[in-house]
């Protein structure tokens, strides 16, 4: 077979996001649906699932790496392995007496390996393709992202609700460790198929290849070098500043919102069993925060960032109260969770894009890549860093109290927004003359 055979980017665009999403919702999403389901405290799911933002905090430091050791393509392919181990030590380790020390060392495992193959995928799709195609293959990358959410947030907890409600192997009662060891073997034998699959679909471009290595003083000086460009921008500390704060409520709102579902009424919660979580957090939720998205992308580039930048500040922060809503009224309607919920999620994907247009318009210029990886590594950090205190939180003042302090948290991100300076014409779409 002639490995330079030309490929096309529908073989393996549309799976390769779909496997570099799918793992981080794992991470971030379903490890906390199912401590919560085993009765670890909130306390300990906040604290010790933030520890797991780590490594896309600091990718950065090792992306390095993997642009100088082997091709972009051999650690697509290990790395989609490593995750499959990472997914089977969870699911072999559930239903034993350590089960919460054994999977978080298997998380640790699945975040690392995770984060690496984002940086091999993201740099493969470059390589893969001209220009042209990149440009008309990047929407696609995105619904093939945002579906792996739906799959892991909506389809798997889905799964894992139903399986939990199933008597297994002649026992007297259903086993909720057993239920979720099940899910995380569907998964493991999910990521078998992606990494074998794209062993054989990816492509041989021309421009991934093993390199040659570096001497260790040539990639230090480099990486110092991007480093002090970075930290040396006008008004890093406001910079700074708008990168750690802008999502300071959201950061402690996504770790609770799916215990607050899950708890009964008589703790403060809205005692939803595990399928209607999939389906109104994992489902419903996730397809209002793409709608979001797609449309603040779509009002910034024909008036661009600066003009959008409150309405966007406001949308990401004032559809919290929803949660101080639900959490005094405690509603028995379904279908009105589902809508507070998909409100709260529209503003945060409307008003994520400012977030993230804004780290593209700080890292131009020169090492526009490695500042942007920066940019990245700190929006990672204001998450984690809040998240780890946020189930302390909740748990000492209950949860109608908490998003009360989720929404205070807010203003910060006001400030920032008052603080920073923006082109005026950045973002807006250039029509061809």
């Amino acid at each position: 077979m002639n490995k330079q055979k030309i490929k096309s980017p529908w073989a393996w665009v549309p799976s390769l996001y779909f496997a570099e999403g799918l793992p981080y919702v794992v991470v971030m999403t379903l490890a906390v649906i199912m401590y919560k389901r085993l009765d670890i405290s909130n306390t300990d799911i906040a604290l010790y699932t933030s520890w797991l933002y780590l490594p896309w905090v600091i990718k950065p430091f090792w992306s390095p790496i993997v642009d100088i050791l082997k091709s972009k393509r051999w650690w697509i392919v290990t790395m989609q392995l490593l995750i499959g181990a990472g997914l089977a030590g969870v699911a072999f380790t559930v239903p034993t007496t350590l089960f919460f020390q054994s999977t978080l060392a298997c998380f640790w495992l699945l975040a690392f390996s995770s984060a690496t193959h984002d940086i091999a995928a993201d740099g493969f799709y470059m390589f893969g393709m001209d220009e042209s195609k990149q440009a008309y293959f990047i929407g696609i990358r995105s619904t093939f992202y945002r579906l792996a959410m739906i799959a892991g947030q909506g389809g798997l907890v889905f799964l894992a609700g139903k399986l939990e409600e199933v008597t297994l192997f002649g026992k007297d009662e259903p086993s909720i460790p057993m239920a979720w060891s099940l899910t995380f073997l569907v998964l493991t034998a999910l990521f078998l198929v992606f990494s074998l699959y794209h062993k054989y679909a990816l492509p041989y471009p021309e421009g991934d290849k093993d390199k040659a290595v570096k001497g260790f003083a040539e990639i230090m000086s480099d990486f110092g070098d991007t480093i002090v460009t970075f930290f040396n921008k006008k008004n890093i500390w406001v910079i700074l500043g708008m990168l750690l704060f802008y999502r300071l409520g959201e950061s402690q709102l996504v770790k609770m919102a799916s215990p607050f579902l899950l708890d009964g009424q008589e703790v403060g919660g809205l005692g939803l069993s595990t399928s209607d979580v999939g389906i109104v957090y994992g489902t419903i939720g996730v397809i209002f925060l793409t709608i979001g998205g797609v449309l603040g992308g779509y009002v910034a580039s024909r008036r661009g960032l600066k003009y959008w930048l409150w309405p966007m500040v406001i949308a990401i922060n004032l559809p919290n109260l929803v949660y101080v809503y639900l959490s005094y009224v405690l509603p028995d309607s379904f279908l009105l969770v589902c809508a507070s919920v998909a409100v709260e999620q529209f503003g945060y994907g409307f008003g994520f894009t400012a977030y993230m247009l804004y780290q593209i318009y700080i890292s131009e210029g020169e090492h526009k890549t490695a500042h942007f990886a920066f940019c990245t590594g700190l929006m990672a950090l204001g998450m984690m860093l809040p998240g780890m205190v946020s189930g302390y939180i909740q748990e000492l003042i209950g949860y109608q109290n908490f998003f009360v302090w989720v929404v205070i948290c807010t203003i910060p991100s006001f400030i920032m927004v008052k603080l920073i300076k923006v082109d005026p014409t950045f973002g807006i779409k250039k029509q061809n003359i």
